[in-house]
């Protein structure tokens, strides 16, 4: 999670889309869609006309032969060959269903994707699909906002809040779209080696790497909405290289409701002795950790509170995103990154359909990225693609997400992102658990202390 500081700020206008049009929903949506057209998180269950997209028939809940939990999953469809490869010499033929910013990079850098046949491996546990059916009724935006959902929500627990977005006000269902995305299912407790790598003119370095635990209580399948303290998900990153970095430390709180609870953050810096809180990690400030390219909320697509930006929904689209990437994360991270982007012949894109999604900044507010806009898959609600313009609508950035499925879980599960900035040329991956072939390195564990997540116990551990 991480930024950068110049241009700014105030809001552009809607750049036009060709999408379709999601259908409307009712004032009071229907939970028992979600057992009939619907899936239990709320997509489309019914594959589209042509059968690119299959129907969705419960998602990969079983392990191939000979794994264990938590082993690294290779690629689960090895035999399959790409369906068609797409680059700048064939790009206009597709276009309708390529982001502006990838086909900006297959313009400029001679980028390539190859599109293999769709899976529809999203899945979750059953007490994910009981709490999310209750959500249907329950869960309403803040009294801040309660049309532009800016400062979260409340009334959910346990599954994403709005798997039936409210489309008959475009600003509404945007929201909810994103509040979606923020509180996607990836587990309840993971633990999970990352490395964070920059290229720039060609130059690989690796900007950090740590050992984190990550918590998400409002997924506690023994907690209830009742028990819910509002917190979203917790982590805590020791930074294990390089050496530089080691013994520095930072702990995150993420919340439902933001204007009640904003972030909070901790961090413990080499030669302090103490830890000191950490206002400045958020929005669009720089992250050290990806050497300046990333601001922190450019992390997973999106990361933290909505509050800056309107959102508005554009509609529904079948796009081609990156999708069950587990292959990528076999081998290690210097030998997947090429001069301006992940090694293609590692990364497998898939048709899906996307939530359609622009962000335009909200009067008197700022970030360097004055317009984004978001693809997000509708089996699992994450970003898979984002697009993002400067203040004089320059195409800016494109952040790629690479997902994981995890059958073990069950769950389709963040991987790694690689943001791109088409202006200075240079693009780093961040959170990325690469070498799993070598050694798994992303756990799920049934729960870890809510201890490790204490800021004092991060100041008592502190070296001088």
């Amino acid at each position: 999670m991480k930024r950068r500081t110049f241009g700014l700020l105030a809001g552009t206008s809607l750049a036009a889309l060709k999408v379709g049009t999601a259908p409307a929903r009712a004032a009071a949506a229907d939970p028992s869609l979600l057992t009939t057209t619907l899936t239990p998180t709320g997509a489309e269950r019914a594959g589209n006309a042509d059968g690119s997209i299959p129907a969705w028939t419960g998602g990969m809940t079983t392990l191939p032969a000979g794994l264990n939990k938590n082993d690294y999953i290779p690629e689960l469809f090895p035999d399959e060959q790409p369906v068609v490869v797409i680059d700048a010499s064939n790009m206009a033929d597709h276009a309708d269903r390529l982001s502006e910013g990838v086909k900006a990079m297959m313009t400029k850098y001679g980028f390539k994707i190859k599109v293999y046949p769709t899976h529809r491996t999203a899945a979750a546990p059953q007490y994910v699909y009981d709490n999310i059916t209750k959500n249907v009724t329950g869960a309403s935006f803040t009294a801040q906002d309660p049309v532009g959902g800016r400062f979260g929500f409340q009334g959910a627990y346990g599954g994403v809040p709005f798997p039936i977005p409210d489309t008959t006000n475009p600003l509404t269902a945007g929201a909810q779209v994103m509040w979606n995305h923020s509180a996607d299912w990836h587990g309840f407790c993971f633990m999970v080696d990352y490395q964070s790598w920059s290229v720039t003119n060609g130059q690989k370095s690796m900007a950090y790497a740590d050992h984190s635990s990550f918590k998400f209580p409002y997924y506690d399948p023994n907690g209830s909405l009742a028990t819910f303290d509002g917190r979203l998900e917790i982590q805590d990153d020791p930074y294990t290289g390089p050496a530089n970095l080691i013994g520095q430390a930072i702990i995150v709180w993420q919340y439902s409701n933001p204007y009640k609870n904003a972030q909070s953050a901790w961090e413990l810096l080499n030669g302090q002795g103490r830890v000191r809180r950490a206002p400045e990690v958020s929005f669009d400030t720089p992250s050290p950790q990806s050497n300046g390219v990333a601001g922190y909320d450019e992390y997973f697509g999106f990361n933290g509170s909505l509050e800056r930006y309107d959102w508005k929904l554009l509609g529904k689209k079948e796009m081609y995103i990156p999708y069950n990437n587990n292959a990528l994360y076999a081998g290690p991270a210097p030998a997947a990154h090429l001069d301006h982007f992940l090694d293609p012949d590692l990364v497998r894109w898939e048709l899906h359909r996307c939530w359609v999604v622009e962000a335009t900044l909200h009067p008197g507010e700022r970030n360097v990225l004055a317009r984004r806009r978001y693809y997000h898959d509708e089996d699992t609600w994450s970003v898979g693609v984002g697009d993002m313009w400067d203040a004089n609508n320059n195409l800016f950035k494109v952040n790629l997400l690479y997902n994981n499925c995890r059958p073990d879980l069950p769950g389709v599960v963040f991987g790694n992102n690689s943001i791109h900035n088409l202006q200075t040329d240079d693009y780093v991956t961040v959170a990325g658990h690469w070498n799993q072939a070598k050694k798994p390195t992303l756990i799920f564990v049934d729960n870890i202390q809510d201890s490790v997540f204490d800021p004092n116990n991060m100041a008592a551990s502190a070296q001088y």
